[in-house]
Protein backbone atom coordinates (compact mmCIF):
# COMPACT_ATOMS: atom_id res chain seq x y z
CA UNK A 1 0.00 0.00 0.00
CA UNK A 2 1.08 3.58 -0.48
CA UNK A 3 0.75 6.60 1.78
CA UNK A 4 2.17 7.16 5.25
CA UNK A 5 -1.18 6.97 6.97
CA UNK A 6 -2.09 3.59 5.49
CA UNK A 7 1.39 2.21 6.14
CA UNK A 8 1.22 3.21 9.78
CA UNK A 9 -2.19 1.64 10.14
CA UNK A 10 -1.09 -1.56 8.42
CA UNK A 11 1.84 -2.22 10.76
CA UNK A 12 -0.06 -1.28 13.92
CA UNK A 13 -0.69 -4.23 16.17
CA UNK A 14 -4.27 -4.34 17.38
CA UNK A 15 -5.32 -6.09 20.59
CA UNK A 16 -8.97 -7.11 20.50
CA UNK A 17 -11.25 -7.74 23.47
CA UNK A 18 -11.20 -11.52 22.90
CA UNK A 19 -7.43 -11.60 23.15
CA UNK A 20 -6.67 -11.93 19.43
CA UNK A 21 -4.14 -9.58 17.96
CA UNK A 22 -4.04 -8.25 14.43
CA UNK A 23 -0.72 -7.29 12.96
CA UNK A 24 -1.18 -6.06 9.44
CA UNK A 25 2.55 -5.95 8.99
CA UNK A 26 3.29 -9.62 9.62
CA UNK A 27 4.48 -11.55 6.64
CA UNK A 28 3.30 -15.00 7.68
CA UNK A 29 0.38 -16.38 9.64
CA UNK A 30 1.27 -17.95 13.01
CA UNK A 31 0.79 -21.74 13.20
CA UNK A 32 -2.18 -21.28 15.56
CA UNK A 33 -4.03 -19.11 13.01
CA UNK A 34 -3.35 -21.64 10.26
CA UNK A 35 -4.64 -24.46 12.47
CA UNK A 36 -7.81 -22.51 13.33
CA UNK A 37 -8.43 -21.75 9.65
CA UNK A 38 -8.04 -25.46 8.90
CA UNK A 39 -10.58 -26.21 11.64
CA UNK A 40 -12.93 -23.61 10.11
CA UNK A 41 -12.65 -25.36 6.75
CA UNK A 42 -13.44 -28.69 8.41
CA UNK A 43 -16.51 -27.17 10.05
CA UNK A 44 -17.96 -25.63 6.91
CA UNK A 45 -17.08 -28.78 4.93
CA UNK A 46 -19.47 -30.71 7.17
CA UNK A 47 -22.29 -28.26 6.41
CA UNK A 48 -23.37 -29.71 3.05
CA UNK A 49 -23.59 -33.36 4.22
CA UNK A 50 -25.48 -32.35 7.38
CA UNK A 51 -27.83 -30.01 5.49
CA UNK A 52 -28.54 -32.82 3.03
CA UNK A 53 -29.23 -35.21 5.90
CA UNK A 54 -31.77 -32.80 7.46
CA UNK A 55 -35.29 -33.42 6.12
CA UNK A 56 -36.38 -29.80 6.41
CA UNK A 57 -37.13 -26.87 4.06
CA UNK A 58 -34.02 -25.02 2.89
CA UNK A 59 -35.02 -21.74 4.55
CA UNK A 60 -35.78 -23.53 7.81
CA UNK A 61 -32.29 -25.04 7.80
CA UNK A 62 -30.81 -21.58 7.30
CA UNK A 63 -32.97 -20.18 10.12
CA UNK A 64 -32.22 -22.86 12.71
CA UNK A 65 -28.46 -22.87 12.23
CA UNK A 66 -28.44 -19.15 12.99
CA UNK A 67 -30.95 -19.10 15.83
CA UNK A 68 -29.29 -22.05 17.61
CA UNK A 69 -25.88 -20.41 17.32
CA UNK A 70 -27.34 -17.15 18.66
CA UNK A 71 -28.81 -19.03 21.63
CA UNK A 72 -25.29 -20.19 22.52
CA UNK A 73 -23.50 -16.88 21.94
CA UNK A 74 -25.91 -14.22 23.24
CA UNK A 75 -25.88 -15.35 26.91
CA UNK A 76 -22.08 -15.44 26.82
CA UNK A 77 -21.89 -11.91 25.45
CA UNK A 78 -24.47 -10.56 27.90
CA UNK A 79 -22.62 -12.14 30.84
CA UNK A 80 -19.22 -10.84 29.74
CA UNK A 81 -17.81 -7.58 31.04
CA UNK A 82 -15.93 -6.64 27.90
CA UNK A 83 -16.15 -3.34 26.09
CA UNK A 84 -19.48 -2.90 24.36
CA UNK A 85 -19.44 -1.99 20.66
CA UNK A 86 -20.61 1.46 19.59
CA UNK A 87 -23.68 2.15 17.50
CA UNK A 88 -21.73 2.16 14.26
CA UNK A 89 -20.18 -1.24 14.91
CA UNK A 90 -23.53 -2.65 16.01
CA UNK A 91 -25.09 -1.38 12.79
CA UNK A 92 -22.28 -2.88 10.70
CA UNK A 93 -22.57 -6.21 12.53
CA UNK A 94 -26.28 -6.17 11.73
CA UNK A 95 -25.49 -5.36 8.10
CA UNK A 96 -23.16 -8.37 7.99
CA UNK A 97 -26.05 -10.43 9.40
CA UNK A 98 -28.27 -9.19 6.59
CA UNK A 99 -25.74 -10.29 3.98
CA UNK A 100 -25.37 -13.65 5.75
CA UNK A 101 -29.15 -14.14 5.75
CA UNK A 102 -29.35 -13.41 2.02
CA UNK A 103 -26.37 -15.71 1.40
CA UNK A 104 -28.09 -18.64 3.13
CA UNK A 105 -31.54 -17.66 1.84
CA UNK A 106 -30.39 -17.79 -1.79
CA UNK A 107 -27.71 -20.45 -1.85
CA UNK A 108 -29.43 -23.23 0.15
CA UNK A 109 -32.65 -23.06 -1.97
CA UNK A 110 -30.51 -23.00 -5.13
CA UNK A 111 -29.23 -26.49 -4.23
CA UNK A 112 -32.74 -27.82 -4.93
CA UNK A 113 -33.27 -25.86 -8.16
CA UNK A 114 -30.03 -26.48 -10.03
CA UNK A 115 -27.33 -29.12 -9.78
CA UNK A 116 -25.31 -29.16 -6.58
CA UNK A 117 -22.16 -28.87 -8.68
CA UNK A 118 -23.37 -25.72 -10.47
CA UNK A 119 -24.62 -24.16 -7.24
CA UNK A 120 -21.33 -24.87 -5.48
CA UNK A 121 -19.22 -23.46 -8.29
CA UNK A 122 -21.28 -20.26 -8.51
CA UNK A 123 -21.42 -19.58 -4.77
CA UNK A 124 -17.64 -20.06 -4.75
CA UNK A 125 -17.24 -16.92 -6.86
CA UNK A 126 -17.15 -15.13 -3.48
CA UNK A 127 -13.36 -14.48 -3.65
CA UNK A 128 -13.74 -12.71 -6.98
CA UNK A 129 -16.51 -10.56 -5.50
CA UNK A 130 -14.33 -9.65 -2.51
CA UNK A 131 -11.66 -8.52 -4.95
CA UNK A 132 -14.16 -6.37 -6.83
CA UNK A 133 -15.43 -4.86 -3.55
CA UNK A 134 -11.86 -4.16 -2.43
CA UNK A 135 -11.11 -2.36 -5.70
CA UNK A 136 -14.32 -0.34 -5.38
CA UNK A 137 -13.20 0.72 -1.89
CA UNK A 138 -9.90 1.95 -3.31
CA UNK A 139 -7.76 -0.90 -1.99
CA UNK A 140 -4.98 -2.36 -4.08
CA UNK A 141 -5.37 -6.04 -4.97
CA UNK A 142 -2.09 -7.62 -6.18
CA UNK A 143 -2.19 -9.12 -9.66
CA UNK A 144 -0.91 -12.40 -8.20
CA UNK A 145 -3.88 -12.46 -5.80
CA UNK A 146 -6.30 -12.16 -8.74
CA UNK A 147 -4.46 -15.02 -10.43
CA UNK A 148 -4.66 -17.13 -7.27
CA UNK A 149 -8.41 -16.48 -6.95
CA UNK A 150 -9.00 -17.60 -10.52
CA UNK A 151 -6.75 -20.64 -10.07
CA UNK A 152 -8.62 -21.68 -6.91
CA UNK A 153 -11.96 -21.22 -8.66
CA UNK A 154 -10.79 -23.40 -11.55
CA UNK A 155 -9.92 -26.06 -9.00
CA UNK A 156 -13.41 -25.82 -7.51
CA UNK A 157 -14.97 -26.22 -10.96
CA UNK A 158 -12.83 -29.31 -11.56
CA UNK A 159 -13.78 -30.83 -8.20
CA UNK A 160 -17.49 -30.18 -8.65
CA UNK A 161 -17.51 -31.28 -12.32
CA UNK A 162 -19.86 -28.38 -12.87
CA UNK A 163 -22.74 -28.83 -15.28
CA UNK A 164 -24.96 -25.78 -15.55
CA UNK A 165 -28.62 -26.44 -16.24
CA UNK A 166 -30.52 -25.15 -19.26
CA UNK A 167 -34.07 -25.13 -17.88
CA UNK A 168 -35.60 -21.94 -16.53
CA UNK A 169 -35.71 -23.42 -13.03
CA UNK A 170 -32.05 -24.41 -13.19
CA UNK A 171 -31.09 -20.97 -14.50
CA UNK A 172 -32.97 -19.36 -11.61
CA UNK A 173 -31.08 -21.64 -9.22
CA UNK A 174 -27.80 -20.64 -10.87
CA UNK A 175 -28.72 -16.99 -10.40
CA UNK A 176 -29.57 -17.51 -6.74
CA UNK A 177 -26.23 -19.24 -6.16
CA UNK A 178 -24.41 -16.34 -7.80
CA UNK A 179 -26.23 -13.88 -5.52
CA UNK A 180 -25.27 -16.10 -2.60
CA UNK A 181 -21.61 -15.83 -3.58
CA UNK A 182 -21.78 -12.04 -3.84
CA UNK A 183 -23.46 -11.79 -0.42
CA UNK A 184 -20.84 -14.07 1.12
CA UNK A 185 -18.20 -11.66 -0.15
CA UNK A 186 -20.06 -8.66 1.30
CA UNK A 187 -20.51 -10.50 4.62
CA UNK A 188 -16.76 -11.15 4.90
CA UNK A 189 -15.86 -7.62 3.80
CA UNK A 190 -18.07 -5.98 6.43
CA UNK A 191 -16.82 -8.47 9.00
CA UNK A 192 -13.22 -7.56 8.22
CA UNK A 193 -14.01 -3.94 9.04
CA UNK A 194 -15.91 -4.63 12.28
CA UNK A 195 -13.48 -7.23 13.62
CA UNK A 196 -10.76 -4.58 13.89
CA UNK A 197 -12.66 -3.21 16.90
CA UNK A 198 -15.16 -5.84 18.09
CA UNK A 199 -14.39 -9.26 19.56
CA UNK A 200 -15.49 -12.47 17.87
CA UNK A 201 -18.26 -13.45 20.30
CA UNK A 202 -19.99 -10.06 20.21
CA UNK A 203 -19.72 -9.69 16.46
CA UNK A 204 -20.98 -13.19 15.69
CA UNK A 205 -23.82 -12.94 18.24
CA UNK A 206 -25.17 -9.77 16.61
CA UNK A 207 -24.54 -11.09 13.10
CA UNK A 208 -26.17 -14.48 13.62
CA UNK A 209 -29.04 -12.97 15.62
CA UNK A 210 -29.80 -10.52 12.83
CA UNK A 211 -29.64 -13.27 10.21
CA UNK A 212 -31.97 -15.46 12.29
CA UNK A 213 -34.53 -12.65 12.67
CA UNK A 214 -34.53 -11.91 8.94
CA UNK A 215 -34.78 -15.58 8.00
CA UNK A 216 -37.65 -16.07 10.47
CA UNK A 217 -39.63 -13.35 8.69
CA UNK A 218 -38.89 -14.95 5.32
CA UNK A 219 -39.87 -18.43 6.57
CA UNK A 220 -43.17 -17.14 7.95
CA UNK A 221 -43.87 -15.18 4.76
CA UNK A 222 -43.24 -18.23 2.56
CA UNK A 223 -45.02 -20.70 4.83
CA UNK A 224 -41.91 -22.81 5.44
CA UNK A 225 -42.32 -25.50 8.10
CA UNK A 226 -40.21 -24.67 11.17
CA UNK A 227 -41.12 -27.16 13.90
CA UNK A 228 -42.59 -30.50 12.87
CA UNK A 229 -39.38 -32.42 12.17
CA UNK A 230 -38.20 -35.86 13.19
CA UNK A 231 -35.41 -36.62 15.65
CA UNK A 232 -32.97 -37.27 12.79
CA UNK A 233 -33.52 -33.81 11.35
CA UNK A 234 -33.17 -32.08 14.72
CA UNK A 235 -29.92 -33.98 15.30
CA UNK A 236 -28.67 -32.86 11.89
CA UNK A 237 -29.61 -29.24 12.63
CA UNK A 238 -27.73 -29.33 15.94
CA UNK A 239 -24.71 -30.85 14.21
CA UNK A 240 -24.92 -28.25 11.45
CA UNK A 241 -25.05 -25.46 14.02
CA UNK A 242 -22.01 -26.76 15.87
CA UNK A 243 -19.90 -27.62 12.83
CA UNK A 244 -20.99 -25.07 10.24
CA UNK A 245 -21.87 -22.09 12.41
CA UNK A 246 -20.12 -22.18 15.80
CA UNK A 247 -16.92 -23.72 14.43
CA UNK A 248 -16.84 -22.94 10.70
CA UNK A 249 -18.27 -19.45 10.32
CA UNK A 250 -17.21 -18.27 13.77
CA UNK A 251 -13.57 -19.20 13.18
CA UNK A 252 -13.69 -17.54 9.75
CA UNK A 253 -15.00 -14.42 11.49
CA UNK A 254 -12.21 -14.70 14.04
CA UNK A 255 -9.62 -14.88 11.25
CA UNK A 256 -10.77 -11.53 9.88
CA UNK A 257 -8.67 -9.84 12.56
CA UNK A 258 -5.50 -11.17 10.92
CA UNK A 259 -6.39 -11.81 7.26
CA UNK A 260 -8.36 -9.89 4.67
CA UNK A 261 -11.89 -10.73 3.56
CA UNK A 262 -10.45 -11.84 0.21
CA UNK A 263 -8.10 -14.31 1.86
CA UNK A 264 -10.88 -15.67 4.10
CA UNK A 265 -13.11 -16.10 1.04
CA UNK A 266 -10.40 -17.99 -0.85
CA UNK A 267 -9.71 -20.23 2.16
CA UNK A 268 -13.43 -21.00 2.34
CA UNK A 269 -13.16 -22.54 -1.15
CA UNK A 270 -11.46 -25.49 0.52
CA UNK A 271 -14.97 -26.44 1.66
CA UNK A 272 -15.54 -28.03 -1.75
CA UNK A 273 -12.66 -30.55 -1.72
CA UNK A 274 -13.16 -30.91 2.04
CA UNK A 275 -16.78 -31.95 1.56
CA UNK A 276 -15.73 -34.37 -1.22
CA UNK A 277 -13.24 -36.14 1.05
CA UNK A 278 -15.63 -36.18 3.99
CA UNK A 279 -18.22 -37.80 1.73
CA UNK A 280 -15.62 -40.44 0.89
CA UNK A 281 -14.84 -41.11 4.55
CA UNK A 282 -18.33 -40.83 6.01
CA UNK A 283 -20.48 -42.03 3.13
CA UNK A 284 -18.12 -44.29 1.23
CA UNK A 285 -18.33 -42.11 -1.89
CA UNK A 286 -14.81 -42.42 -3.29
CA UNK A 287 -13.75 -39.28 -5.24
CA UNK A 288 -13.02 -39.63 -8.94
CA UNK A 289 -9.32 -39.27 -9.89
CA UNK A 290 -10.05 -35.84 -11.37
CA UNK A 291 -11.13 -34.63 -7.92
CA UNK A 292 -7.57 -34.99 -6.66
CA UNK A 293 -6.37 -32.78 -9.51
CA UNK A 294 -8.97 -30.16 -8.62
CA UNK A 295 -7.97 -30.27 -4.95
CA UNK A 296 -4.33 -29.68 -5.86
CA UNK A 297 -5.26 -26.75 -8.09
CA UNK A 298 -7.50 -25.23 -5.39
CA UNK A 299 -4.77 -25.54 -2.76
CA UNK A 300 -2.27 -23.96 -5.13
CA UNK A 301 -4.61 -21.02 -5.70
CA UNK A 302 -5.14 -20.53 -1.97
CA UNK A 303 -1.38 -20.52 -1.38
CA UNK A 304 -0.84 -17.99 -4.17
CA UNK A 305 -3.42 -15.58 -2.69
CA UNK A 306 -2.06 -15.81 0.86
CA UNK A 307 1.51 -15.34 -0.36
CA UNK A 308 0.57 -12.40 -2.61
CA UNK A 309 -1.29 -10.57 0.15
CA UNK A 310 1.52 -11.21 2.64
CA UNK A 311 4.04 -9.68 0.24
CA UNK A 312 1.80 -6.68 -0.38
CA UNK A 313 1.67 -5.75 3.33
Amino acid sequence: MSGGRESTRDVRREQLPDGSAASRGRRALPPLEIALLALAVLGISLSAPLATYAAAPALAIAFWRNVMASAVLVPRVVASRGRRPGKTDLALSGLAGLFLAVHFGTWIPSLRMTSVAASTALVCTAPLWTGVIAKARGRSVPAAAWGGMLLALVGVVVVSSVDFGSSSRAMLGDGLALVGGACMAAYLTVGECVRKRVNTATYTAVCYGTAAAILLVVCLATGSELINFGARTWAALVGLTIAGQLVGHSLLNRSLSVVSGSTAAVVSLLEVPGAAFLAAVLLGQAPAPLVYVGVAVTLAGVCVVIRAESRAK
